[in-house]
């Protein structure tokens, strides 16, 4: 294999005008480290990707791209989130990249792990998933949630890297299989190791944001699960299943007691119909309908068949 492959690196943005110049300034030294060192060629870029952003995030892209051959950017035409972002960078530079490596623009993933990456890509691995190390920097109620979240989706019998968010390396062949993937409901840390070919992990330290705030707050952390929970799993419909069978059964029994509790004379009429309907019936059906609903939800948009994004511009 030629030692001297091109690197491509993309970088989904949405509202990071703190963080930008300097995430471009530190990007650019190392492709240029990695460049003159010919561990990748000079045709190597970084590809910033707008996702509708309502800051100067575009204007600064385009400035970048002006004054460093280096930067590449790529403007959607409106906001479709971080999974679509990235798939849209992925997509449209993967003919241009021999590999490509997806990371955050908050510069929270290590860019000195970029260096391991394209070693093991060297090495005949088709996908490197970048994997944190540790947790020291996340607040107790994210690191619980977190490995939580990684535990269910185990549970739940879908494939994932623990600790393993969206900073990977993919060569040509693996995006091109990607992209035969037509989901709608995109979580590309489950769609990614359905390709399959060789793998292997790098271990990093995970920073603290070098500027501005977190653009996932708990209300799209929690979504986010969601999506990639229902996205891959039919197991949830199956617990509804089990439990209404376990309820039906509970309720047979609290039916032959309250029964026994009413010819006793042991309450008051009337509230032995209440509490058998209220307490088996109310719950389950709302718990069944939200679960099927959802699922119902993902079958029409995947049935409209929409575009996952649409490029308004891209700066090459």
């Amino acid at each position: 294999m030629n030692k001297c492959d091109i690197l491509y690196l993309v970088i989904p943005c949405y509202n990071e005008e703190e963080v930008l110049h300097e995430t471009a300034k530190q990007l650019t030294a190392k492709l240029s480290e990695m460049i003159e060192r010919k561990q990748i060629s000079p045709e190597s870029k970084m590809v910033f990707v707008n996702d509708g952003s309502k800051d100067k995030t575009w204007p600064i892209i385009r400035e970048l791209h002006e004054t460093n051959p280096l930067v590449l950017g790529v403007n959607l035409s409106r906001n479709k989130g971080h999974q679509n972002a990235l798939l849209a960078g992925l997509m449209t530079v993967k003919e241009y990249a021999d590999m490509v490596i997806s990371l955050d623009a908050d510069l929270q993933d290590d860019v000195n792990a970029i260096d391991q990456f394209v070693e093991k890509y060297y090495e005949g691995c088709d996908v490197v998933y970048g994997v944190r190390s540790a947790r020291d920097t996340d607040t107790f109620f994210k690191k619980f949630t977190a490995q939580g979240f990684y535990k269910l989706m185990k549970l739940l019998g879908v494939d994932i890297v623990y600790n393993h968010a969206d900073y990977r390396l993919m060569s040509k062949r693996a995006l091109n299989e990607l992209e035969d993937f037509k989901e709608v409901n995109l979580f590309l840390r489950g769609i990614v190791p359905l390709i399959g070919f060789q793998s292997d992990v790098v271990t990093y330290e995970r920073h603290e944001r070098f500027a501005g705030e977190s653009k996932y707050p708990l209300k799209k952390m929690m979504n986010f699960a969601f999506d990639g929970i229902t996205s891959f799993s039919v197991k949830p419909i199956r617990m509804v299943t089990s439990l209404g069978l376990i309820i039906f059964t509970i309720s047979i029994l609290m039916l032959i007691f309250f029964l026994v509790t009413h010819f006793t004379g042991h309450t008051v009429p009337g509230w032995t119909t209440i509490v058998i309907s209220v307490w088996a019936i109310g719950g389950l059906q709302l718990l069944a309908t939200g679960v099927i609903g959802e699922y119902i939800g993902k079958i029409y948009m995947e049935t409209k068949a929409r575009p996952k994004y649409i490029v308004e511009d891209f700066l090459k």
